[in-house]
């Protein structure tokens, strides 16, 4: 039997996580386990530090790290941001999984380029704030990101063996989230618990709510504008809401070229985990009898502006896409805290937006600080 490859697991409590380590289980002889980090569930840690056998666990909250290693004394237990750049970057791994969420995953990802490691990338948002300097970062450490996004791991799969001038349009779908059917009075007195009730996928808070927003898609947008080096002018999205179609790229010759499966995120889990090669996956033969209507329509952005505010960072490039992500985060979190209505996110992250001075990012430390200005004015907004 061929030598297992060796997984670090950034964000193992996590939607992402937990569904990484269903493939990992799925094909045993394939993958191991050799670190686990998150940020503070250190309950489900433990449960999968038994089941998996990982050399090192990571935790952010550094009072849990130590709760833990009482717990398990006889595996490495560390703690903080230290913690998890250790981790992404252990030596007893080849591949490193960034399935944590937000800009925390920064610092890790920089780790893991640095130490060389195969990574599947789940955490777009390491390309939104680090944009080119991720991108050039990666390059010159010859390391190649796997995306795990279904749209993302969709447009590396139908560009395969493509050139980047063959290419007209990248088109990611959209499913629109829990209130993509309801009216702009509706929307204002929208809850927490309708916001994430996702019709189609099972994620993080998080996310689900930017699913709501449209913020996700743009978010999206922005990490394939650097994971593919396309110009933004090529990179459009469309409400998809079956979820059916994860993405599609249209080439110059008229030729669309799409990926289709049911939702379900095992699935570009393992394409990133095996990536080139295929192996016998854990999903049923897609019925397209059962899947037969698709449609499609444009994004409405007057009830759901947070998209064409993504669009327009993209557009103005710089520090904006970096500020946008890190003050939608803090957003986000106080709608979830029932601190703002939901409609507030939107309108608080155009002011926001509107006042910031943009900086060319051209370096770790002027990521970090947009990052921490942006945070610090949405908590005050």
């Amino acid at each position: 039997m061929s030598k297992r490859k060796r997984i670090a697991l950034l964000g193992s409590t996590g939607s992402i996580g937990t569904s990484t380590l269903r493939v990992v289980q799925h094909l045993s002889e394939h993958f191991e386990i050799a670190a686990l980090a998150a940020k503070s569930n250190i309950d489900l840690l433990y449960t999968q530090a038994l089941e998996f056998h990982p050399k090192l666990i990571a935790v952010f909250d550094k009072d849990r790290a130590l709760d833990l290693q009482k717990r398990l004394p006889h595996i490495s237990v560390v703690g903080g941001m230290e913690g998890l750049k250790a981790a992404a970057s252990f030596e007893g791994a080849d591949f490193t999984m960034l399935a944590m969420t937000g800009s925390a995953g920064l610092l890790p990802a920089v780790a893991a380029i640095e130490a060389r490691k195969q990574i599947g990338l789940a955490n777009k948002e390491v390309l939104v704030c680090g944009g080119e300097w991720i991108s050039g970062l990666a390059k010159r450490n010859g390391i190649e990101l796997i995306p795990v996004d279904s749209e993302h791991c969709a447009l590396h799969q139908c560009l395969q063996g493509q050139e980047k001038s063959a290419v007209r349009r990248l088109i990611l779908t959209a499913s629109g989230g829990a209130l993509r059917d309801k009216t702009a009075q509706e929307l204002k007195k929208v809850t927490v618990q309708e916001a994430l009730a996702h019709p189609n996928w099972h994620m993080g808070a998080k996310v689900t709510i930017d699913c709501t927003t449209l913020m996700n898609k743009g978010l999206e947008m922005i990490e394939a504008r650097f994971l593919f080096d396309i110009e933004p002018e090529r990179i459009e999205a469309v409400i998809h809401p079956q979820s059916r179609i994860h993405s599609c790229v249209e080439f110059i010759d008229g030729s669309i070229l799409a990926q289709i499966a049911d939702p379900d995120m095992v699935l570009p889990i393992q394409y990133a985990l095996t990536y080139p090669e295929r192996k016998q996956g854990m999903l049923k033969p897609y019925d397209f009898l059962k899947n037969g209507t698709l449609t499609f329509y444009p994004p409405d952005n007057q009830r759901f502006p947070c998209l064409q505010l993504a669009l327009d960072a993209l557009k103005a490039g710089k520090s904006y896409p970096c500020f946008l992500n890190a003050a939608n985060e803090v957003l986000v979190e106080k709608f979830v805290q029932g601190k703002i209505p939901w409609t507030a996110i939107g309108e608080k992250l155009d002011k926001l937006i509107s006042s910031h001075l943009p900086e060319n990012m051209l370096s770790l430390e002027a990521i970090l600080a947009v990052d921490a200005s942006a945070r610090q004015l949405a908590a005050a907004s």
